[in-house]
């Protein structure tokens, strides 16, 4: 019978969610929802010296936005539970014990000091095969030392023991046979002193007990891979391992190295999906939602980055994410992010979307920039839908449509202080009358055209000192849709209090 499909997303909650985590956790839960499966958040909390106040919340918030839902999870439960590592601390030892029991781990008493002098002594000293007979350890004491060391409570780790001259394979779903030699690896720490398994026994101890069959994660865990396999083997559930899923890493825009936070800070933009406040330092790091993206949009670039449905298609919707997702058409090589075009996705989420799904967004930020939001939606919508083309982001509407709702308090006079004149200022004077409820766009573009030639003037350069007089700059869709939506009354002032600015 074919395994069911059970994946996992196991952040660690040490701070801001990086977009390649939220990549990951977005084709776990594609991969599920595909095959039906099973979609699990897994907090993965158990170094307590690198844990954060609030980073789960702020996990949890992150997937929200994305609509990227756990099936389960902390806050959801399941019968696959507790989904924090810490709580699953008491469960971790007996598999360590069981290790060092069947050769294939063993104790180590080596104080940080001494560890520190092999480092010192050995700039690139890895505690492994070439060093382990050298130090103290379950390996070079005797029987009698070590139980003697473990009865007094002499504090120590339990390292797993790497085989000699062995290759460890696998099958990688992206990238096929991978083979690692296993004289290259060290001893890594599975139990650290203070009882608390590291990621490595963690990890397969945890997708062991939660049946998870498939995992996915960044290319930067394939280092650990034979580690995680050797895990799988010598705790006799080989034939229960997942299968493996290394994504490609998503690389600076150069492509010369991981994408960082760091990058993104000198870049001038995003590399997390909402705003990050540390608590500790209390730096603001700005994320995409607050940029002004779409949660779709942001969705769709992410996808988009090492994947691709085979055709010229860019824009998907999450269900059509789901129906079209493959692993086989995730590319092996890193994936350079590219801002441009992540804004790109977002224009075009924006400019199909319909206005009443935008308005809750426009009416926030306009409450935030205390720009009144009209009564009727239909006014707003109407204006949304007159701009939204104009928006790359979502805090483009406040400057694409603050004009429509609170006069011009200043006025672009170099766009129209060079080249006025009084008899400009005279046709705008004989233009107010000509103002008409009942005229459409077009036909008051007629009336201003049709004046414009009794005055001996090109309407051409008329229409960029109108502009200028209904919204103060030189931006904005057909100035004749604008005087429409403002009404004759507004219209009229807006050019009186330009006039006095102008002449």
């Amino acid at each position: 019978m074919e395994k069911k499909v059970r994946v996992r997303f196991a952040p660690s909650p040490t701070g801001g969610l990086h977009l390649g985590g939220v990549r990951t956790a977005l084709f776990n839960y594609l991969f599920a929802k595909q095959h039906k499966g099973t979609f699990i958040l897994r907090v993965e909390d158990t170094d307590q010296t690198r844990f954060v106040p609030g980073a789960e919340e702020y996990i949890n918030s992150c997937l929200a936005w994305c609509g990227i839902t756990p099936d389960e999870s902390p806050e959801k439960g399941g019968d696959y539970g507790p989904y924090h590592q810490s709580e699953r601390k008491g469960t971790y030892k007996q598999y360590a014990d069981r290790l060092v029991a069947s050769g294939h781990a063993y104790y180590a008493f080596d104080t940080p000091e001494e560890l520190d002098a092999q480092r010192k002594a050995f700039p690139n000293f890895l505690y492994g095969q070439a060093s382990r007979m050298h130090l103290r350890n379950s390996l070079t004491l005797s029987a009698e030392e070590v139980t003697d060391l473990l009865e007094k409570n002499t504090p120590y780790v339990i390292r797993i023991k790497i085989p000699a001259d062995e290759q460890v394979s696998f099958v990688d779903m992206i990238r096929g046979h991978v083979t690692f030699d296993t004289n290259l690896v060290d001893d890594k720490v599975l139990l650290k002193a203070d009882g608390m398994p590291t990621y490595h026994l963690a990890v397969v101890a945890d997708d062991h007990a939660m049946e998870i069959s498939h995992i996915f994660r960044g290319e930067e865990w394939l280092p650990s891979a034979p580690i995680h396999i050797l895990l799988w083997r010598y705790l006799g559930w080989a034939d229960e391992m997942p299968q493996w899923v290394h994504l490609p890493l998503i690389l600076k825009p150069d492509g010369n190295g991981k994408l960082s936070k760091r990058d993104g800070d000198r870049l001038g933009f995003p590399v997390y999906a909402q705003n990050w406040t540390d608590p500790r330092t209390g730096e603001l790091t700005q994320g995409f939602r607050e940029l002004g993206f779409m949660p779709e949009a942001f969705v769709n670039l992410l996808a988009m980055l090492g994947w691709n449905d085979g055709t010229e298609k860019e824009i998907f919707t999450m269900e059509e994410l789901i129906e079209r997702f493959s692993v086989e058409r995730i590319s092996k090589a890193g994936a350079k992010f590219d801002f441009e075009k992540a804004k790109w996705y977002n224009h075009e989420w924006i400019k199909s979307s319909p206005a009443e799904k935008l308005r809750p967004q426009v009416e926030a930020l306009f409450v935030k920039n205390d720009i009144p939001v009209p009564a009727d939606p239909v006014v707003l919508d109407s204006v949304i839908d007159l701009v939204k083309d104009r928006c790359q982001l979502l805090t483009d509407f406040v400057t694409q449509s603050a004009y429509f709702f609170v006069s011009p308090k200043e006025y672009d006079l170099g766009a129209v202080k060079p080249k006025w004149t009084p008899e400009k200022a005279a046709f705008f004077m004989a233009f107010i009358p000509e103002l008409d409820p009942a005229l459409s766009a077009e036909e008051l573009e007629a009336q201003f055209k049709t004046l414009a030639l009794q005055f001996n003037l090109k309407p051409g350069e008329l229409m960029l000192p109108f502009r200028v007089m209904l919204v103060g700059g030189k931006f904005g869709p057909g100035v004749f849709d604008i005087a429409i939506r403002l009404g004759v009354t507004e219209t009229t002032k807006r050019i009186m209090n330009a006039l006095s600015t102008f002449n």
